[in-house]
């Protein structure tokens, strides 16, 4: 377990070092402005449809029923094919109707500038298909246990948007979110291109070309299989898509507030974004596979052990990043952004967004492990219903919020959200099998360090902020 864990935070890390080039990159170059904000709206559509339909929802629906259906290459290949058409259908509807889409997520943007963001949208849209098929043979390598083509491949993307700003840093700013936005169609034909080497080299070419092959002759035998995880997913993805839904209504709302809003959220989640996915995805990847497998074979005592050493694994972790993340706010933020177009001002109002979402960090991280639990035991409807919870509580916090603490009132809001998910998640999961794992200890270890590391933190801030 630990391997997959290691494989998936190493490759994750490379990723996020040069998403962070990137960002710097951005910040440098456009700043916090209009520019800036119409880019990452551009981004964040296609992003916002790829995390709720394709990667979790369809990962944690589609691991548990290709280890169950005796004729998995029918069932990929038919999964495949109906997924890919809606996809293709509705990256072919934004790109028809732009404007109407850009609206849809910036409804605080005024005629002019949805004119302007329009054809970029349109063209961030392309990444959609690319990397549903990206996530669709990822998960299938998952299945086999290889994640470290998909832990290393999103590196192609940065990759590829940090030579679109190298190539265009003397260019108009319009001009900089052309070459943005087609950078991110390559970087999606690039982690395509390495995830169909990988499923050759690990023999499953084969499976797939034969369910393409079988596909008519046999479909019908597996209509129970699709039958059973189509009724598992569209609850799943909704299931999936708080924290999602949630950053699309910051976006939203953020349109409302002053110029750079929306670039502040951007650049404080993704500084949040860090430790989630260094350790929490990363660990959630590796684990799922295996505690699939185990509950399917009805084996739950080796799927709770597996669950309890991750427990402690994450709480350390996470524990120590929101802690560093929050006293050390200012100076992350200032150390990474602070160059070029992005002052002074841009950072205080970073670091206010930061604060609010690094409260948070705890409860989203382990949320993240103990929802497992409920997809590999098909329990999509229950963490459906908790999603719905968590998302009303984001919007009342929200509405709220927004007009006394202004951005980062929207990222508290997020915060409360995670909170209600992860206490409702754990009364499916059991309160009595969490109280077994946290009656160790290590709980103990845990509350003293923090306050030790709390200590040492706030006694070498100044220090450390001396030399910046």
């Amino acid at each position: 377990m630990f391997k997959a864990i290691f494989t998936n935070s190493f490759g994750i890390l490379i990723s996020r070092i040069l998403g962070f080039i990137r960002d710097l990159f951005t910040a440098s170059v456009l700043g916090a402005n209009i520019y800036s904000d119409i880019f990452f709206i551009a981004f964040k559509l296609p992003n916002l449809f790829r995390r709720i339909f394709a990667e979790g929802a369809f990962t944690q629906v589609f691991i548990p029923a290709f280890a169950k259906t005796s004729h998995k290459g029918v069932f990929c290949a038919n999964i495949f094919l109906v997924f890919l058409s809606i996809i293709i259908i509705i990256t072919l509807l934004v790109n028809l109707l732009p404007a109407l889409a850009t609206k849809a997520i910036a409804v605080g943007f005024d005629e002019e500038t949805i004119k302007i963001a329009a054809p970029f949208v349109a063209i961030n849209f392309w990444y959609l298909p690319l990397i549903f098929a990206v996530t669709f043979l990822s998960t299938m390598l998952q299945y086999k246990h290889h994640f470290a083509t998909s832990a290393f491949s999103t590196a192609l993307l940065n990759i590829s948007l940090i030579l679109a700003l190298y190539f265009s840093q003397d260019k108009t700013q319009s001009e900089i979110v052309y070459y943005l936005s087609y950078g991110v169609v390559v970087g999606g034909l690039l982690q395509l291109g390495v995830h169909i080497i990988a499923i050759y080299k690990m023999g499953l070419s084969r499976l797939l070309i034969g369910g393409f092959k079988h596909l008519r002759i046999k479909s019908k035998i597996i209509k129970r299989d699709t039958k059973t995880f189509r009724n598992n997913f569209f609850p799943a993805m909704w299931g999936n898509s708080t924290a999602q839904v949630s950053a699309f209504l910051d976006t939203f709302l953020a349109s409302f507030l002053v110029t750079g809003s929306i670039s502040y959220l951007y650049y404080a989640n993704r500084i949040f974004q860090l430790p989630l996915a260094l350790f929490a995805i990363a660990t959630s990847i590796a684990l799922f596979p295996r505690i699939a497998r185990y509950i399917k074979n009805k084996d739950e005592e080796k799927a709770l052990a597996f669950l309890h050493k991750a427990f402690w694994f994450l709480a350390f972790l996470l524990t120590a990043s929101a802690i560093g993340g929050f006293v050390l706010s200012h100076e992350i933020t200032w150390l990474l952004f602070e160059r070029g177009a992005f002052n002074a001002e841009d950072t205080a109002n970073t670091t206010a967004v930061l604060e609010m979402y690094m409260i948070g960090l705890l409860p989203f991280g382990l949320q993240k492990l103990f929802i497992l639990w409920l997809y590999a035991k098909e329990m999509q409807m229950k963490a459906a219903k908790i999603a719905t919870y968590s998302l009303l509580t984001y919007i009342v916090f929200a509405l709220a919020l927004i007009s006394p603490m202004g951005v980062s009132g929207l990222a508290l809001a997020g915060t409360i959200g995670g909170f209600i998910s992860f206490t409702l998640t754990i009364r499916v999961f059991g309160v009595q099998n969490f109280l077994n794992i946290i009656r160790s200890k290590n709980t103990i270890f845990l509350i003293v360090g923090s306050v030790i590391f709390t200590l040492l933190l706030l006694f070498f801030k100044d220090f450390i902020a001396s030399y910046m």
